[in-house]
């Protein structure tokens, strides 16, 4: 089911979510079955680097319906520390050339990739031709073609594919899915906001456009083209961007800001900044009745958010966790993932064309 085309009151409640179930912040994809039935599924990261270490790894401590099974790694170094930090048996400690024998480990039933984005198909479609369900970091891939290619294989695996957009699984996402996707303030008429950060270390792999796809659209503009569409609940239908550079001896490939501005079905326009120059973590909706924001919008340690009405109380969850235990529980009761490849596709044929935009000066059309 599409998330992103339910419409208003009718929305939530097509997906077995109303207004209570946002509140209590229970995995949105999740059934009542009895937890007890459920198996703890094994998870296998592939790449070790910095969100894996100080993300995914704490964020097992918090998860209900799966573990740290097995790594992926072409660093001895880390395969030592991470066998020892997590107890995992050597059986389950893999490099890039014996990935393939993953295939005939009973321990291990998730792969979450989390690898540069060059690497995310090529390793997802591994993934599932070893018979194995797949997580792939966010983006999905370096373009629309590659995420077709990782559905595809996955279909032909018969394994479900989900993609790292943990936000759907935050408290304050959730509140502002229901408050733009309902009209509670009025339909949306305008959304305005990011997310940016100063880039210190110019070595860093997603300034390489033949490793990261793009610079900041990709690896942080992602998650506000994301706030867009669920905030509304419809697919935009034309992109306008623009890129630029400040510092072109840094950015030789890649562009260091991008702003695009989106239009939707509805008449409801965004404009939208990503950056590795400067910081922006915010996201603003305005309705025909009020408004509503998210203050920081988008990192991982949690966000807050307020309306016209008053601040938005929720508890801060940790998002990778619930990220992962949905998508367990969508597993084991053979459920499509609500943060599927195809919600990838998405926006990587967004991105794909916020891209043309720029190189053609042009209004880009998206239906």
């Amino acid at each position: 089911m599409d998330l992103y085309k339910l419409n208003r009151r009718k929305s939530l409640k097509q997906i077995g979510l109303g207004s209570a179930a946002i509140l209590s912040g229970l995995p949105t994809m999740a059934c009542a079955a009895d937890d007890s039935q459920r198996k703890s599924l094994g998870v296998a990261l592939v790449g070790l680097g910095n969100y894996a270490t100080n993300a995914i790894a704490p964020a097992f401590a918090s998860i209900q319906h799966c573990h740290l099974a097995g790594i992926v790694t072409g660093t001895p170094a880390k395969a030592e520390k991470w066998k020892k930090d997590f107890n995992l048996p050597e059986k389950n400690i893999y490099n890039y050339e014996t990935f393939g024998q993953i295939a005939d480990n009973e321990d291990i039933d998730i792969i979450y990739v989390v690898l540069p984005n060059a690497l995310h198909a090529e390793y997802s479609i591994k993934a599932a031709e070893a018979g194995k369900h797949v997580i792939c970091e966010k983006p999905m891939a370096m373009n629309a073609e590659e995420c077709r290619q990782m559905i595809a294989a996955c279909k032909k695996a018969g394994v479900k594919l989900s993609v790292g957009y943990r936000l759907h699984f935050e408290k304050h996402h959730q509140e502002a899915m229901r408050l733009g996707q309902e009209e509670v303030f009025g339909k949306v008429r305008f959304m305005e906001g990011g997310l940016g950060f100063r880039v210190r270390n110019t070595q860093l792999w997603r300034l390489d456009a033949k490793l990261g796809g793009g610079g900041a659209i990709m690896d942080l503009g992602v998650y506000p083209l994301q706030a867009a569409r669920y905030i509304t609940g419809e697919e935009p239908i034309s992109v306008t961007a623009q890129g630029y550079n400040t510092a072109p001896d840094i950015y030789k490939d890649i562009y260091e800001s991008i702003n695009f501005q989106l239009e939707f079905p509805s008449g409801a326009l965004a404009n939208i900044s990503t950056s590795y120059g400067y910081y922006l973590d915010r996201f603003r909706a305005a309705s025909e009745r009020g408004w509503f924001e998210l203050n920081p919008a988008f990192n991982g340690t949690g966000t807050n958010g307020v309306s016209s009405e008053g601040k938005m109380e929720f508890e801060k969850v940790v998002q990778q966790a619930r990220q992962m235990d949905d998508f367990s529980i969508c597993i084991q009761e053979d459920k499509e993932s609500r943060v599927s490849g195809k919600e990838g596709l998405k926006d990587l044929i967004i991105v794909d064309k916020i891209k043309e935009s720029i190189e053609s000066g042009r209004k880009i059309a998206l239906l």
